[in-house]
């Protein structure tokens, strides 16, 4: 338990015997349950979960309920599917279980050992101190914490952060491929966990759908950890997809908005961008191959003026956006102590 809150992690793992257990066994023993998820791997993945699991729960203290009471079941709770869903799929695997086990925030440790359990509590202390309902990580805001992400990785996360934003809505929100992060149970059972999305988006779309249920949302700032682990993310599958997924959570955060009198002029000027960004992309194009013929060039730069104009008119929707969504934004917990395992505030 910390600070009064019981505490779940889920450990989503797909492939990653060399790693899970480490990760497992790194969990800080104030998480009163720890729910493991094997996604359908083909190596020992589930051997190395299962045998780190019943050494922990042979180890460990009996657990305690929030009551006092001592509860069923095993501190270490081993999950598995029998078939690869997704990474998505295990983390709401996960959720799912410690709604049903009563838990009040429940954070995410990946199981290949990159999320350095020491900065847990900065997660935990937004969301059980009422000041936020999801607490995300973020490794790039702040040189000092780039570590050894090699310089092509911080590109494509950085771009994918910005479109993550438009499509979000959260605007000053950093790192949105993080998977370090901590949510309150009661948002997990305010939102369709179920439509969230499976795959290596999940993060993504759990941002847009938090946002269309006002969910505040905190940014922790903590340093990359890398070891001799290997990514499984399909970049030519990945991207097309991952591209698809945010251009669909911008048009339906936008519907959605549009009802909402606070969003309404960033939806008008949203959509008015779009429609005359389009068509003036096509008058461009005629504009263009009417010069090469007639050698017209004034019908070129109209073409060019219309769609720099309608861009203006999009970019003034997103100025408008963030205004609108800046009660949501809780900016960063910079002001989160240096962790000291002798003082970090758990209730035993």
């Amino acid at each position: 338990m910390y600070k009064g809150n019981r505490v779940a992690v889920v450990v989503p793992a797909y492939n990653e015997e060399r790693f899970v257990g480490r990760t497992i066994e790194s969990v800080p023993s104030y998480a009163d349950r720890i729910y493991a998820v094997d996604d359908g791997s083909t190596d020992g993945t589930w051997r190395e979960i299962q045998e780190t699991a019943r050494r922990l729960n042979e180890e460990g203290p009996e657990p305690v309920a929030a009551d006092g009471g001592q509860h069923d079941g095993s501190r270490v709770v081993c999950i598995r599917h029998e078939t690869n869903q997704g990474v998505g799929a295990g983390i709401k695997t996960g959720y799912y279980r410690a709604i049903d086990d009563d838990m009040d925030v429940v954070a995410v440790m990946n199981g290949d050992a990159q999320m350095d359990p020491e900065v847990l509590p900065h997660f935990l202390d937004p969301i059980v101190e009422g000041r936020a309902d999801y607490a995300k990580g973020d490794r790039i805001s702040r040189r000092e914490n780039v570590g050894e992400m090699s310089s092509w990785r911080l590109f494509g996360n950085r771009l994918l952060t910005r479109l993550t934003n438009l499509s979000s809505g959260y605007w000053k929100t950093i790192d949105s491929q993080n998977g370090y992060t901590a949510v309150s149970v009661e948002t997990l059972e305010q939102i369709p966990l179920e439509d969230v999305y499976d795959q290596y988006g999940f993060l993504n779309d759990m941002l847009t759908t938090l946002n269309l249920h006002d969910a505040r949302i905190v940014n922790v700032p903590h340093r990359a950890v890398y070891g001799d682990e290997e990514s499984g993310i399909v970049y030519r599958n990945f991207v097309p997809k991952l591209s698809g997924l945010l251009f669909r959570n911008f048009l339906r955060r936008l519907a959605r908005r549009s009802t909402d009198r606070s969003y309404q002029p960033a939806v008008a000027a949203y959509a008015l961008g779009m429609v005359g960004m389009l068509f003036g992309a096509l008058s461009a194009l005629r504009g263009v191959s009417r010069a090469l013929r007639r050698r017209d060039d004034a019908s070129v730069l109209r073409s060019l003026s219309g769609l720099l104009v309608s861009a203006l008119v999009f970019l003034a929707g997103a100025v408008l956006d963030r205004r609108a969504n800046e009660h949501l934004e809780k900016g960063f917990e910079t002001d989160a102590p240096a962790y000291d395992a002798d003082d970090h505030g758990t209730d035993e």
